[in-house]
């Protein structure tokens, strides 16, 4: 195959997220003479000589990436297992590049500060966020300013030194959707982030839609199976080279081994966020016709996307939902009555978890701004949906 044929074939590809998501950064395996990516361990690496070992740390240590010939250095300077997964993730969510951190705050937190290094330290924030993002900003904790604002109020929030707009969406844990394009609109030349954990590449691509910093905690979906703790964000050269930058100094970096997890988890991630989907339309439906339930939140039930961003902003609607059953004793008992489903936090994984917002996740979040106490997140997996559906009929009857 001619080298021009070849790179058609790879443009080819890349319009299509399943097959991006089995091959992305795989394309020198066969010539290496490995069908899967190597592990790279290394915490240091031989320096071909001082001039040349000092010239690759500083390229490394402000936030550039490796050039041909370099030694990496120091494993918390640069990876070539991270480097692997972090051209896939790019390559799936459509951004130039992506920086890889050991979670999902680390990776926020990254950010943050690159905004306040560069003197913006001021950030409009859309509620509700997950609750560890919300906490960072309202302690101001890395130096940030926050000013909280409906999606249709971020313009009149801005501020000469605002450095960022951040926003989740679908929002954790209640599922509200937001029009990415209309606040990106409003931000103007401030870059917006957006939180796409929910959501992941196969259904949502925010820099699509004028996101210019788009969030992972890679633990969720993009890892999938509940074994790897892993951040990225997915951004365009200038700001990935700022928090690579910080990322370096901080030693932030994703450990090899977790990076490789993710990136296989990657490969099964379109099938199993659309089995999830699906899963979770079943769980949806049947717990809005429940009794005990007096509302759920779930972006593919009737009246909860006014603005019709399903089919156009998001291609489907997700795995995650929550549903409300009436008081903080019922939600507990629920809880802990589930034998099938798992009480504990996080999801995106292949089995169903359940959790109690308020208590957990949203705990540090302040009252007026803390889901109810009556609400419970479910993270629905690849069981059959019928048996989760038994699971939480025993649950609820609890309740009588």
């Amino acid at each position: 195959m001619s080298t021009e044929t070849r790179l058609s074939t790879d443009r080819r590809m890349a319009a299509r997220p399943d097959t991006v998501a089995v091959h992305a950064a795989r394309e020198d395996l066969a010539a290496s003479g490995v069908h899967v990516p190597p592990i790279d361990l290394s915490t240091t690496y031989p320096l071909p000589d001082v001039e040349a070992g000092g010239d690759a740390y500083e390229r490394l240590a402000t936030g550039g990436t490796l050039v041909e010939g370099d030694s990496p250095v120091y494993q918390r300077l640069w990876n070539p297992t991270v480097a692997r997964l972090e051209r896939a993730v790019a390559g799936l969510e459509g951004t130039d590049e992506a920086v890889a951190f050991g979670s999902g705050m680390a990776a926020l937190s990254a950010t943050l500060l690159a905004a306040v290094a560069a003197g913006r330290p001021h950030v409009v924030a859309v509620r509700p966020l997950y609750g560890g993002t919300d906490h960072v900003l309202a302690t101001g904790l890395l130096g940030t300013r926050v000013s909280w604002a409906e999606p249709d109020e971020v313009a009149g929030a801005l501020q000469p030194d605002t450095g960022l707009v951040v926003l989740e969406t679908p929002a954790n844990p209640t599922l509200q959707l937001v029009d990415i394009a209309a606040v990106a609109e409003q931000a103007g030349s401030v870059p917006v982030l957006v939180d796409n954990t929910f959501a992941t590449p196969v259904l949502q691509r925010p820099a699509e839609h004028g996101a210019r910093l788009v969030l992972h905690s890679a633990t969720k979906f993009l890892g999938g199976h509940g074994d790897v703790m892993a951040g990225l964000v997915a951004t365009d050269g200038e700001w990935a080279t700022r928090v690579r930058g910080v990322r370096a100094l901080t030693g932030g970096l994703l450990h090899p081994l977790a990076a490789y997890q993710t990136h296989r988890g990657l490969q099964t991630l379109p099938v199993r966020v659309r089995a999830q989907s699906d899963h979770a339309q079943v769980v949806a439906h049947w717990l809005q016709r429940h009794p005990r339930v007096s509302a759920v939140h779930y972006p593919g039930l009737p009246g909860t996307d006014p603005r019709g961003l399903v089919g156009t902003q998001l291609a489907g609607t997700g795995a995650v939902l929550a549903f409300d059953v009436g008081s903080y004793a019922a939600a507990a008992t629920v809880a802990r009555s589930t034998r099938l489903v798992t009480h504990a936090v996080s999801l995106g994984g292949v089995d169903t978890l359940i959790q109690h917002p308020a208590s957990l996740t949203h705990r540090p979040v302040a009252p007026e701004a803390r889901p109810a106490a009556s609400v419970l997140r479910l993270s629905v997996g690849l069981e059959d949906p019928a048996d989760v559906v038994d699971d939480l009929a025993t649950a609820l009857a609890a309740l009588d």
